[in-house]
Formats: structure tokens, C-alpha cells, sequence
């Protein structure tokens, strides 16, 4: 079983720590890198929310089991943007430090998956609905946006905060940290399309994360 990882190199790397042993794993940091890649059982593109136009190209890969990291765009609207699609793509949680998990979590246009596909990658997923934000982003980074609210207030400070967040919790990360390893930009821009989404206070940018993303 042959499968491509398009996406940096922090991508590739929780990859290897899940896939590589189940599978010929290759890897490039752009689409245009592969020469062909119909060659491939899987592919992996976590870079698909900069380049929603690649779905075209996608679309057209008959044999080919396709992942979109779609956190920040919605199957729904590549396929109302770029047109309908006939084989297999399916959307993936691919923020930095989620895809090395116990359980992915996947979308499809429909709800539906072809679960014989699926269990050749060996690993257990979760169906959600297909929206941007998923599930576990939308928890983690609207906590993420409270802990600079709560900054903000000058009520606790960040090391405090994070300490607090893994005792309390047994989260592996405090918000700042988690907040570092995603990106700043990834959680600004994240936090954007939830809230355009939704229209939730909940999800609405503190003030100090902007700051901090427009000098990023």
C-alpha cells in the first residue's frame, strides 16, 4: 500500500508516527511535486485549505482514496466552489499535533464512508459532521481564545494558566503551548471561519490573539 503525505515536514513527521508502519509512506511538500499521483492507494493533503483549487485535480484521481484537511473549508463548499466529484475524498482533522492521535477525525459530503477503505489504514476514526472547525478543534481552540480573554484580564498569568489547564484537565498542553505547536495563524484563521460560521460569542477573536497574529 503506497500513501502520499502533501504538507510540511511537522506534517509528515506525525505521519510516519502513525502510518509508516503499515505502508510505503512518501512524502512532498506540493502537489505539483508528484509526478504522478494516480500512483498512490491514499493521499494526505494537509495543505488543501491554501490551495482549495487543488480539489480539481483531486477530483480526477478514479482509483485514488483522497484526505482533504478540511478544518478550514467544508466539503460542501469546495464542491459548490469546484463542482461535484464521483470518486473518493474524504475530509481530515489536519491542524498540527491532531493527526498523531489515537482517533481521526473524518467528514464526507454525505456522511457516509466506505468503511473497507478506511480499515486498510488500520487506525480508528471518527465521523463528524462536515464543518469547518470540526469537533476537537473547535473545543481546543475556543479555549485557546478564553485564555487570552483571560490574560487580557490580567487575571492569570500565561505560564499560570497553562500549568493549571494540564493539572486540571490532564490536558497534554496548556492553551499557550497548544496555541505555539498548532501556530498562531492557524488558530487565528480557524477561529475565523468557526466564528463566520457560527456567529457564537464563544468563538469570537480575543483582541491580544489578533495582535499577536497581525505581528506574526
Amino acid at each position: 500500500m503506497k500513501i502520499l503525505i502533501v504538507g510540511s515536514a511537522g506534517s509528515f513527521s506525525e505521519a510516519q508516527n502513525r502510518l509508516e508502519s503499515i505502508c510505503d509512506l512518501e512524502h512532498v511538500f506540493d502537489f505539483f511535486d508528484c509526478a504522478d499521483p494516480a500512483l498512490y492507494d491514499f493521499i494526505f493533503d494537509f495543505t488543501l485549505d491554501e490551495n482549495p483549487e487543488l480539489v480539481d485535480h483531486y477530483s480526477k484521481l478514479k482509483d485514488t482514496v483522497v484526505f482533504l484537511n478540511t478544518v478550514k473549508i467544508s466539503l460542501a463548499e469546495l464542491q459548490f466552489t469546484y463542482g461535484k466529484w464521483k470518486n473518493s475524498i474524504y475530509g481530515f482533522n489536519g491542524l498540527a499535533t491532531f493527526f498523531d492521535r489515537d482517533v481521526l477525525e473524518v467528514s464526507s459530503i454525505n456522511g457516509d464512508v466506505n468503511e473497507e477503505q478506511l480499515t486498510q489504514l488500520n487506525f480508528q476514526y471518527e465521523v463528524v459532521d462536515d464543518r469547518v472547525g470540526m469537533v476537537t478543534p473547535r473545543v481546543i481552540l475556543m479555549i485557546i481564545n478564553e485564555a487570552f480573554y483571560t490574560v487580557m484580564e490580567g487575571t492569570a498569568s500565561r505560564k499560570d494558566i497553562d500549568q493549571g489547564m494540564k493539572l486540571g484537565t490532564n490536558y497534554p498542553f496548556g492553551p499557550f503551548e497548544w496555541c505555539e505547536k498548532i501556530g498562531i495563524t492557524q488558530v487565528y484563521e480557524t477561529l475565523e471561519v468557526i466564528y463566520e460560521d457560527t456567529k457564537e460569542e464563544r468563538y469570537k477573536i480575543a483582541p491580544l490573539l489578533k495582535q499577536e497574529y497581525l505581528k506574526s
